[in-house]
């Protein structure tokens, strides 16, 4: 219910259901008439019609004497309930006279509403309710009087408030507390001058939880002195007293706290009380205060700890996600507490949420140490060989594993001793979903660590055949032909990729074909049906019918030669250029390798891939679009090892360049990480201990009460209002949009506030004529995944006089959307009816797009995924490559995800950007774009945009058509 502006506008705390407006409300007379029956379901259904009218603004006078003679003393628990609603509704005052007005208007006292005479008679009725022996009916009439705001009427019903308290039904006495609360809070002295003493005194001896909460209540909000008094009388006994006398506990320390800091000390025994209740929402509440006021160890420790035990004893999602929250905003401050519950927090990746996990791993990553890195790594190992099995994947998805493989990575980076034992446990899953996750963190680390080299090729030469991913196949092996550096890992990986790859050719005979489809269609068809006869024991012959199982045939072909014979040419390629990449630095090793073995190596390499090219040629299943680059490639690679003039060219591009740009890439991760880092920890205020210490800090009091030093320009701003007010400014008027002319009888505006899944309108409502504008309703209708919840209300405003009218919408989805719709008014001199159509407001796409962060395989997924794309054509004023993309990353408010040197100057740039809106909606982004040969410096390309729904995609290339051409010409 909204405030009433002023004294004499009605308010109204209740709605009912319009089951009876369809046929329409019944007459006065008729709802006057259906009073007087006897029967309580007539009376019912008439109080109800009556409540109904004048909830609409009827004002139906002559109603109120039919309820007191026919309804007020019913025993009908209904009717009586109905009676209730309508004296809350009803007038109960007189309306001034002309003569009582023209006065207050000449200068004498101001015009006085009177109580109705028949109101005497309602407060008769009410204190019989008061003092009636139902207790149900004593409970709802204390209820109904905490919604009364006429002293005329609470003033004789008083003292049987006050009886109430003393009910021996805790029902009546907790509502007769919230009574006397309500009648003091209200009129204060002057209707109830002793009830802070008399709620005290009740306090002291009642039993009852809720009677002692809602006591707790006025005391907490009207005399904060008793309640400070009660307390510490009763510090020991308030785990008894319920969470609801808890939570207005902890609310009280708080306001005193902040208030008067001095006053610590004597809560500080309540509140570590509260951090061990049985209570999740009391002992939650606790830590929260006991952090806002303290930031002394002891007290983050205990908070900490309370966190902790509440994200492993709670089942509810949402619980666990809020106290991450809290553990995450302790973190920033106090890391190294958090680092001595690192392992109970670790303790909550048994939920089967991965949503929860990954937030875990989240707030447990970033205060890892020395100390306690062994402890983890474990854990986490011990996570991932959980989910080994099928039925694990699936309960968490190989979604979790991701985000594991990912944690234990970055502790293997950040600390080297347990490198090694981290990549031998993660070798083990190359062959599973996270295998593309497994095998980069393995390249990253064996460029980083150069001793962990010989361990980890003899593991994933252990591992080779195990993988079933072409992309994993493809980096196993350039690994393999970048570090195998000694003679012995050398042999090794040469005789194991040969054994893998068998025999020099790759295109399968007839009768190997025939015979593979045969087998593949037997096993497709399933178990055939096979009736035969047989003879029984007693001689006689029967029908018997059996399924045929189908012979499972055993297929021993390694994983990489099965891979090529199903025409993986990129892979042919990465398997030649390994093997060049080997025999090429075996005859850099005489003593190792003789001519001899070293040419029977360079003649085993060319027949592969000799037989690669024939397989691309002839296999009709080849990838037709990498058959030429593939083949470009493998001629290089065969001219690296016949040619000497190519070879003594080719040979340090080969065996060196390729090494040396991953180490440069991994490298400039790094440097990117460190500097954000930087960046953050510079953001964070800094306290020198040399610093000289202001005068203001020595006064803690003071400090703590917002006294200002006027000497000091900061405060001076922050005290005005004026510090950031420009910018503040500047962003309000941003979202004021402007509806209609100045030249037009009405003028409007609208403010709009974006709160993610809510548009919130204030419109403006100025009215330039020197009539009155009744019934003037500002009509709005949308275009797009949005919907009006609140729909503006019909004002009447007059001459020259201004209003403003809220309205709400809801949205739904990303996309850009339309506010229209016109103003409808009546001139009340001319009853004439009158239009004014509204400008349009158009929704800015980017108050839903956030910047997020992807891995290179799920944008990848995505993007074959993703049905929807828009086309954008590169048309802008801006001629530096790495300035252009920076201006489409601000302008997008994506999220960049291709690492870029701004400093390297080109021709060609390509970057992938990535964004999530609020509703979770994925954005993906291709920016490819070159300079002109035959211009001065212009801008050529394309940007594409992918989605799964079309609105994203059209908003995102508005957007982008708009303002693409540069900040100068926008």
């Amino acid at each position: 219910m909204s405030t009433p502006t002023n004294a004499n506008e009605s308010y109204c705390t209740f709605t009912l259901a319009g089951d009876m407006t369809a046929g329409g409300l019944p007459s006065e007379a008729d709802i006057r008439k259906d009073l007087e029956d006897n029967d309580p379901k007539v009376k019912r259904h008439a109080l109800k019609a009556a409540i109904m009218a004048m909830l609409g603004g009827e004002a139906m006078p002559s109603i109120l004497m039919q309820v007191i003679r026919f309804c007020i003393n019913s025993q009908d628990k209904p009717l009586k309930k109905l009676c209730m609603l309508y004296w809350e509704v009803v007038p109960k005052h007189q309306e001034p006279t002309s003569e009582e007005i023209q006065a207050a208007a000449a200068g004498g006292p101001p015009a006085q509403r009177k109580l109705l005479p028949e109101m005497i008679l309602v407060c008769n009725a009410l204190m019989n309710d008061l003092n009636h022996p139902n207790e149900y009916v004593r409970g709802s009439m204390l209820r109904f009087l905490c919604k009364v705001k006429d002293e005329e009427i609470l003033s004789p019903l008083i003292p049987s408030i006050k009886a109430c308290l003393e009910h021996k039904n805790q029902y009546v006495r907790k509502n007769a507390a919230l009574a006397v609360f309500h009648a003091h809070k209200l009129f204060g002295d002057n209707l109830i001058p002793d009830g802070p003493e008399l709620i005290n005194e009740f306090l002291l001896n009642e039993t009852d939880i809720s009677a002692r909460r809602n006591a707790f209540l006025m005391l907490f909000n009207q005399d904060e002195s008793l309640a400070i008094q009660f307390l510490a009388n009763n510090m020991d006994d308030v785990g008894k007293y319920g969470d609801g006398f808890a939570l207005l506990v902890l609310e009280l320390t708080r306001r005193v706290c902040r208030r008067d800091p001095n006053q610590k000390s004597r809560f500080v025994r309540v509140l570590l009380e509260m951090l061990s209740s049985n209570s999740p929402a009391a002992s939650y509440e606790a830590a929260w205060t006991l952090v806002s006021l303290s930031s002394a160890p002891t007290a983050i420790r205990a908070a900490a700890m309370t966190y902790t035990n509440l994200l492993n004893s709670q089942n509810d999602n949402n619980v666990k996600m809020i106290v991450l929250e809290r553990l995450e905003g302790l973190k920033k401050n106090h890391t190294k507490i958090l680092q001595e519950l690192l392992m109970d927090i670790l303790r909550a990746l048994s939920s089967p949420n991965p949503d929860i996990c990954k937030k875990v791993l989240d707030v447990a990553m970033d205060i890892v140490n020395v100390r306690n890195v062994v402890e983890v790594v474990n854990t986490l190992k011990r996570e991932v060989t959980k989910l080994d099995g099928e039925d694990a994947v699936e309960a968490k998805g190989a979604y979790y594993r991701g985000i594991l493989i990912r944690a234990i990575h970055g502790c293997a980076v950040r600390f080297p001793q347990v490198a090694e034992s981290v990549v031998h446990t993660l070798m083990d899953f190359l062959s599973t979903d996270s295998g593309m996750q497994v095998i980069i963190f393995v390249r990253a680390i064996i460029e980083q660590y150069p001793p962990l080299r010989p361990s980890i090729l003899s593991k994933l030469l252990n591992n080779i055949d195990d993988i079933k991913n072409t992309g994993v196949m493809c980096v196993c092996l350039w690994i393999l032909g970048e570090y195998c550096e000694t003679a012995d890992s050398l042999q090794e990986a040469f005789t194991d990729i040969n054994n893998l790859l068998g025999e020099a050719c790759f295109v399968l005979k007839t009768d190997e074909k025939q015979a593979k489809e045969k087998a593949a269609a037997e096993a497709a068809a399933g178990p055939k049906m096979v009736t035969k006869n047989v003879v029984l024991s007693d001689g006689t012959y029967a029908t018997q019918t059996v399924y045929s199982e189908v012979k499972k045939v055993e297929d021993d072909t390694p994983g990489l030669r099965k891979m090529l014979i199903d025409g993986d040419v990129f892979l042919g390629s990465v398997v030649s250029s390994t093997l060049t990449k080997l025999c090429l630095r075996a005859s850099d090793m005489p003593d190792s390798f003789t001519p001899q073995s070293t040419k029977q190596m360079t003649m085993q390499a060319l027949l592969v891939m000799c037989a690669i090219v024939k397989m691309a040629e002839t296999t009709i299943t080849a990838q037709r679009s990498s058959l030429a680059d593939c083949s470009e490639r493998i001629t290089l690679c065969t001219r690296a090892l016949l040619d000497p003039k190519a070879n003594a060219l080719l040979k340090p591009i080969m065996l060196g360049k390729g090494k040396a740009a991953f180490g440069t890439f991994l490298k400039s991760l790094k440097d990117k990480d460190s500097k954000e880092s930087k960046k953050e920890e510079a953001t964070k205020p800094v306290v020198q201990a040399d610093d000289l210490i202001h005068f203001r800090q020595l006064r803690s009091s003071a400090v703590a009460s917002g006294e200002l030093d006027l000497d000091d320009g900061h405060d001076l701003a922050r005290a005005t209002g004026y510090e950031g007010g420009s910018s503040l400014l500047s962003h309000e008027l941003n979202h004021v949009y402007q509806l209609s002319g100045f030249a037009d009888p009405v003028y409007a505006e609208a403010f709009v506030t974006v709160r993610d899944y809510d548009i919130s309108l204030e419109i403006l409502v100025i009215n330039r004529t020197p009539n009155t504008l009744s019934n003037l309703n500002v009509e709005l209708s949308t275009m797009g995944d949005m919907k009006i919840v609140e729909r503006p209300q019909s004002q009447t405003i007059g001459p020259m006089d201004q209003t403003t009218i809220r309205a709400s919408i809801k949205v739904s989805s990303t996309e850009t959307g339309h506010i229209f719709g016109t103003i409808v008014y009546e001139d009340a001199s001319t009853k004439e009816k009158f239009y004014i159509n509204l400008n349009d407001i158009h929704m800015d796409i980017m108050d839903y797009i956030r910047p997020a962060t992807c891995t290179d395989e799920v944008f990848r997924s995505m993007w074959a995924e993703f049905e929807w794309e828009n086309k954008v054509a590169i048309t802008t004023s801006i001629t530096d490559l790495s300035e252009f993309l920076n201006h489409i990353v601000k302008s997008t408010n994506m999220k960049c995800l291709t690492p870029h040197d701004e400093s390297q100057k080109g021709t060609f740039l390509a970057a992938n950007l990535y964004a999530r809106s609020v509703f979770g909606e994925d954005a993906l982004v291709n920016v490819s774009v070159e300079k002109k040969e035959d211009s001065e410096g212009e801008l050529a390309g394309y940007i594409r945009i992918r989605s799964k729904t079309q609105g994203i995609a059209l908003s995102l290339g508005d957007r982008i058509t708009t303002q693409q051409r540069g900040p100068a010409i926008q």
